[in-house]
């Protein structure tokens, strides 16, 4: 029985008990949503609708958070519980430390892959946030994966000033109004980490000394500028290398590699987060990326 004859069923129930107890639901008006929402679906010749051929592809990627957290708790068990599980010796300890490290890369690209979908869907989460909150998770993150002394320092980091000199010890300098720092702002926050996270990421990767993030408030925006003074991106490929897997092939003469699904990604949530992203590169001049995200009024506004 396709789904037509199903509803037409429905319909036909529904009136009957209507009219036997005297109710008058709702239910055409639920029918109709129901039908409207199918209805697509069987114009298309039975093919299986785009959105659930993307629900099933977030479903296998949500699966996959539970495996990774059992193995991160299994590898850090072992590393810092000697006195249950034993005593590791030092090459064993580099070891389960590498691979406690990329199993947190896929951990991020796992919750990157799950923010995308959610942004796909037009789902976004509106919470009110403190600008060093959104700041120091993004660093806390990007040092977990290449330097986990740095992260436990920002993490533990006690004022704003000293998480400066952290940061300069790693060639990142930080500049922000230290008001606007303490600022609670209203956005959502998963999304604008991410965004931030990758930029950071990517400037830390192709610097050559050092990255420079600056942060700032206008009127309706908050807007990040990253910038590393690393070979910088030709003018050709500007727009290219927010293409999803685009690539700058290893044999061009620029040196930048790697820009697969991260800057698309980046520019896919500015842009469902009612934002706009700047570039600032040329060959040999470094790289700036500048973000604009609107913002919204807090509960206190």
């Amino acid at each position: 029985m396709n789904f037509s004859k199903k509803i037409d069923k429905l319909k036909h129930f529904m009136k009957g008990r209507s009219k036997a107890s005297g109710d008058t639901p709702d239910i055409d008006e639920f029918i109709s949503k129901m039908t409207e929402a199918r209805e697509p679906s069987e114009v298309s010749g039975g093919k299986t609708p785009m959105r659930r051929e993307r629900i099933k592809i977030d479903l296998l990627i949500h699966d996959l958070k539970v495996p990774l957290a059992v193995i991160e708790a299994g590898m850090s068990a072992i590393l810092k519980r000697p006195e249950k599980y034993g005593p590791v010796t030092d090459r064993q300890e580099k070891v389960f430390q590498r691979a406690l490290r990329n199993t947190k890369v896929i951990q991020a690209l796992v919750n990157d892959a799950l923010e995308l979908g959610r942004s796909r869907e037009g789902i976004l989460h509106y919470s009110n946030f403190k600008v060093s909150y959104l700041i120091e998770n993004a660093l806390v993150e990007i040092f977990d994966l290449t330097d986990a002394v740095t992260s436990e320092q920002v993490k533990d980091c006690s004022s704003f000033s000293l998480l400066g000199d952290i940061l300069k010890k790693n060639g990142v300098f930080l500049s922000v109004d230290e008001e606007f720092w303490c600022m609670e702002i209203r956005q959502d926050e998963a999304k604008v980490r991410q965004i931030l996270r990758n930029l950071l990421s990517n400037a830390i990767k192709y610097r050559k000394r050092k990255v420079e993030l600056y942060v700032s408030r206008t009127d309706t925006n908050i807007v990040f500028s990253v910038k590393d003074d690393g070979d910088g991106i030709p003018a050709m490929y500007h727009k290219k290398i927010f293409d999803c897997y685009f690539q700058i092939d290893a044999t061009d003469a620029c040196p930048v590699r790697g820009h697969g699904l991260g800057l698309a990604g980046v520019m896919v949530l500015v842009e469902d987060l009612g934002g706009e992203l700047l570039l600032d590169s040329d060959d040999g001049m470094g790289t700036r990326f500048i973000v604009k995200l609107p913002l919204k009024a807090t509960d206190q506004d």
